[in-house]
């Protein structure tokens, strides 16, 4: 090998890469305790830029139509545009959490305080059913009389607790109040981040770019560029079309249960829409939340919503799901079922949001790959598809 310049530069970078692994493998547990202490000190900016994005997406939709490109030759309408659609974001927010608090946090305290006489009336019909079917096996009769239900008892147990238990966890007073005042501040730190981020984006954007094309080859910083714009239109298209999917599921199953007279709709609605964020698995685990609920005021009722929930998912799914979200992902449906697999398994609900984009963007420069290549060697896909 000619040792010229190119050569002696990507030997010395191979002998640095060397010794840093060796270090980083030799003291790990020290390296491990700096990448979290320097976690612990980013975080509040990460946390503010996944809220920027999110906000972001309600963001350049009321900017795209409400501050037209007509609107927008007008200086005055052209500065106020960012600033007016970032408060009407910050509004809708608000509202929506005004409703949840004023309207739900109600709601859903009742419900808790009927389900203990709900579950104590419940109990003796339970029983008498169990004593009807297994009347000729005494250990199961014997088991069915021996369940009991104390609501009164429960209460005070987890009030204990609350007095007791969680006081040992948190060891005292002032540890609680040191984690409560650190995760406001934290979040007061990501939330006037992601405002500072949506007000300066493009300012901030542009000089991104000039960094990456300052230090890094022009072939490759437009490839950065490109992965990264694919990147923000499918996360953003995922998000949209998921929650305007899930408020529709929410609204459908209110204004279905109050026709049919069920109980709990606004409270079964609410869990539902925010559960149907989760793909495939979510709206399965309110119709579970929400059959138990009603089950415990009327099990035929229960049955009921079971068959509205099995209907209104095959509309939704059929009908609703493929216009709204459509293929905004791109995604073929077994890679979107492996997707939110490996990212349960990983990072729980979190994952199963984030993991269909990321397979998604994935899917689409490896598709990108295959068709170069594909090019390359002379062969034509449509060739294969036949």
């Amino acid at each position: 090998m000619e040792l010229n310049k190119e050569n002696m530069r990507k030997i010395r970078e191979l002998i640095l890469f060397t010794a840093l692994l060796i270090v980083v493998l030799w003291k790990y547990e020290e390296v491990l305790e700096v990448l979290g202490y320097v976690g612990h000190l980013i975080f509040p900016f990460l946390l503010g830029g996944a809220i920027a994005f999110v906000l972001n997406v309600p963001m350049n939709f009321i900017e795209r139509h409400l501050f037209t490109e007509k609107v927008r030759k007008n200086k005055v309408a052209d500065k106020l545009a960012r600033p007016v659609s970032l408060l009407s974001v910050l509004c809708i927010v608000v509202g929506v959490l005004t409703v949840v608090i004023f309207g739900v946090v109600p709601q859903l305290v009742n419900t808790f305080g009927n389900l203990g006489q709900s579950i104590t009336q419940f109990i003796p019909h339970a029983q008498a059913w169990g004593k009807e079917v297994f009347h000729g096996n005494k250990e199961v009769v014997e088991l069915i009389n021996s369940v009991q239900f104390d609501w009164d008892k429960i209460v005070e147990t987890l009030i204990d607790f609350l007095k007791n238990g969680a006081g040992n966890m948190l060891n005292s007073t002032l540890t609680a109040a040191k984690s409560i005042i650190s995760g406001v501040s934290t979040f007061v730190i990501a939330f006037v981040f992601a405002i500072y981020i949506l007000l300066q984006k493009k300012k901030l954007g542009i000089q991104a770019k000039k960094v990456l094309f300052a230090f890094v080859r022009r072939g490759r910083a437009e490839a950065v560029v490109e992965v990264s714009s694919l990147t923000y239109s499918t996360f953003s298209s995922f998000l949209t079309g998921q929650c305007l999917e899930a408020v529709i599921l929410g609204s459908m199953f209110v204004l279905a249960m109050t026709i049919f007279r069920l109980p709990y709709a606004l409270l079964v609605g609410i869990f539902i829409a925010f559960t149907a964020l989760i793909p495939i698995f979510g709206a399965f685990l309110g119709c579970a939340v929400g059959a138990f609920l009603i089950f415990m005021v009327d099990p035929m009722k229960a049955l009921m919503f079971i068959v509205l929930f099995l209907v209104l998912q095959q509309i939704e799914g059929n009908l609703i799901y493929p216009h709204v979200v459509g293929n905004s992902v791109g995604l073929p449906s077994i890679w979107v079922l492996a997707a939110v697999s490996i990212g349960g398994s990983l990072m729980g609900v979190v994952g199963m949001l984030i993991f269909i984009p990321i397979v998604s963007v994935a899917y689409a420069l490896f598709r990108e790959i295959v068709y170069l290549k594909l090019k390359k060697q002379g062969v034509d896909p449509a060739e294969l598809e036949e």
